[in-house]
């Protein structure tokens, strides 16, 4: 296993540890590269397990000198339970990150998990940006995020640490098919890569190189706070790309019917905090605000064509409203 992590050499790095087969191996071999970083982990109280898993993060910690950072939740199982997991689970991590100035969040997606994207995706109906999504590193609006492991198969983890004799956790909820995800690991992308994964590995570059042929990397006409203002290119593709692209730094994922809804309404709050606006000239996003505005700001901003849902955004931020004439 040929890992370069080169580029988290000089970084303040925080893993995203579970204790399962993939953080715990990235655990050793970040450990095995000298690379300095901390762990961040979430219980949810599902399982007996996972007191245990807990327990082993901290002796990990305690042993190797690492910070260690926890929140337990008590997260009953329904049908919304992975989206919202994965909410608490980021909203936690992105407190750590901001509270102790890392850097890098690194986490142990892997081969398998890519695949699995993939096809749930392609089931969807999705463009080749959304299929090939999971990116190695990627600049988000507080940290940026690392995914060393994407060419790496999970039986590959498994077997570097079996080689190496290391302990580590099974989640038995990873095989309940009631999961989505669960359903198309076991059924698809588990099955194909045993076969196929070199096959697989080689599709995935040759597609990542693609998109980054026909990647668009505009950066906005203006930008203060988290206010952006872009060219409208008179494209429906290329826009939302580039929103696509503010919106995941935000940490916001558009669904198909999402996007769908922005280009037909133009004017849209999406998930009750962004706002997005595409006029004839520009695309505006901003946080949605319930900033209090007076008749004579609202007209001002009516002159200056600033459209109606970024107007709270501008007031609430004191932005000057003669910098917005583009």
């Amino acid at each position: 296993m040929n890992l370069d992590f080169s580029v988290i050499k000089e970084s303040k790095n925080l893993l995203a540890f579970s204790a399962g087969i993939d953080s715990t191996a990235l655990f050793f071999l970040l450990l095995k590269e000298n690379i300095d970083f901390d762990i961040v982990i979430v219980n949810y109280n599902l399982r007996e397990e996972s007191k245990e898993e807990l327990q082993y993060a901290k002796d990990l910690a305690l042993k190797y000198n690492k910070e260690i950072f926890y929140k337990e939740v008590h997260l009953e199982s329904k049908s919304n339970f992975e989206k919202t997991a994965r909410d608490i689970r980021y909203n936690f991590f992105k407190e750590v990150i901001k509270a102790n100035s890392y850097n890098t969040l690194i986490t142990a997606h892997q081969l398998n998990d890519k695949l699995e994207w993939f096809l749930m995706q392609l089931s969807k109906g999705a463009g080749l940006v959304e299929l090939i999504a999971f990116k190695e590193y990627e600049e988000l609006e507080s940290y940026i995020s690392y995914k060393p492991l994407l060419d790496v198969s999970k039986d590959e983890l498994k077997s570097f640490l079996k080689e190496n004799s290391i302990k580590y956790f099974i989640d038995k909820s990873n095989y309940d098919e009631k999961y989505k995800r669960n359903y198309f690991r076991h059924n698809f992308s588990d099955r194909f890569l045993d076969e196929y994964k070199e096959g697989v590995k080689n599709s995935f570059k040759y597609l990542e190189k693609d998109v980054n042929s026909l990647n668009i990397s505009i950066k906005p006409l203006y930008k203060i706070f988290q206010l952006e203002i872009y060219k409208n290119l008179n494209d429906e593709n290329l826009n939302i790309r580039l929103i696509d692209l503010s919106l995941k730094k935000r940490g916001i994922l558009l669904s198909q019917a999402q996007r769908y809804e922005v280009l037909r309404q133009k004017e849209i709050t999406i998930s009750d905090k962004v706002c997005i606006s595409i006029k004839k000239d520009f695309l505006w996003i901003s946080p949605k605000s319930q900033q209090i505005m007076d008749k004579k700001f609202k007209e001002k901003c009516r002159v200056q064509k600033i459209p109606k849902n970024i107007r709270a955004y501008i007031k609430e931020k004191e932005i000057e409203l003669k910098d917005l004439v583009l």
